[in-house]
């Protein structure tokens, strides 16, 4: 089993930036990737970032591209993203979510772990 704990999460205003970070802990020689998913009210979750632990490779919903970066710290076994230029559209609970799967970064049916999520508040 793996856990992973969001923090970082909070009230920012427009055109600020934010960094989340996701420690996990357990199995952590398990997980292959690990991605940041959101889910705003009334909205479906969606895919934002995810990066391929080892290989250090990202990819990225259309929608945050060249505004988010993730990273990864494999020490500390920590993820980040690091949240610029902020939308009031990104405001959403953000989940780090973790798998030891080879599927596709974006594919949200294929995280097998997830975290309890981190509230982030962009305000106009």
């Amino acid at each position: 089993q793996v856990q992973l704990v969001e923090s970082g999460g909070g009230l920012v205003q427009a055109g600020g930036s934010l960094r989340l970070s996701c420690a996990a802990s357990g199995r952590t020689f398990s997980i292959y990737k690990m991605g940041w998913f959101r889910q705003a009210p009334g909205k479906e979750r969606e895919f934002v970032a995810a990066v391929w632990r080892n290989l250090g490779t990202t990819d990225y919903a259309a929608s945050v591209k060249g505004r988010f970066t993730i990273s990864r710290d494999n020490t500390k076994n920590t993820a980040y993203l690091q949240m610029s230029n902020a939308k009031p559209e990104d405001t959403a609970v953000y989940y780090c979510a973790a798998d030891g799967t080879a599927q596709v970064l974006s594919d949200i049916t294929s995280y097998a772990y997830w975290g309890q999520g981190t509230q982030v508040t962009v305000s106009s």
